[in-house]
């Protein structure tokens, strides 16, 4: 019986892939990965963002939907959802349903996300990535809250 193989933000395991060039290293999470078991992922950059890029945050819309921005008003929305789409796809080939994303991300954040003030504050909510597997029935996890138990 083969184990099962779940999904974690590159930044997380050293990959510097996150907006500013660098990344969130979190070195519990690379056993995980040196194990086979663990896929490292960064919807940012599979929906075509270089690295690194302008910082995003997500505003609420007049209808109330998700708008993705830079501090610039750039909307870099479709890039989100490209790569959000492609993550679930990638859990849907890998019969993935448990992943670790970067907390508080416009794409991985999970529970908690920046304001889109770009003042540093948080607001409850979810990053586009986190929102799509969640309704997808994936459990999502991040660097705060996940332990090795719930990967087992």
């Amino acid at each position: 019986m083969s184990q099962k193989i779940y999904l974690v933000s590159a930044c997380l395991i050293g990959i510097n892939c996150r907006y500013n060039g660098g990344s969130s290293r979190i070195p519990e999470l690379e056993s995980l990965v040196d194990s086979g078991r663990m896929i490292p992922i960064c919807p940012e950059v599979l929906g075509g963002l270089s690295t690194p890029r302008k910082a995003c945050e997500i505003v609420s819309q007049d209808d109330g939907s998700p708008k993705v921005v830079t501090k610039d008003g750039i909307d870099c929305s479709q890039e989100f959802l490209i790569g959000a789409q492609k993550v679930l796809k990638i859990c849907k080939v890998c019969d993935v349903d448990k992943v670790i994303l970067k907390a508080n991300s416009p794409s991985c954040g999970c529970g908690l996300i920046y304001d889109g003030t770009f003042s540093g504050k948080l607001r409850e909510g979810n990053g586009l990535t986190s929102q799509l597997l969640i309704e997808n029935g994936i459990e999502v996890y991040n660097e705060n809250n996940w332990s090795s138990s719930d990967f087992i």
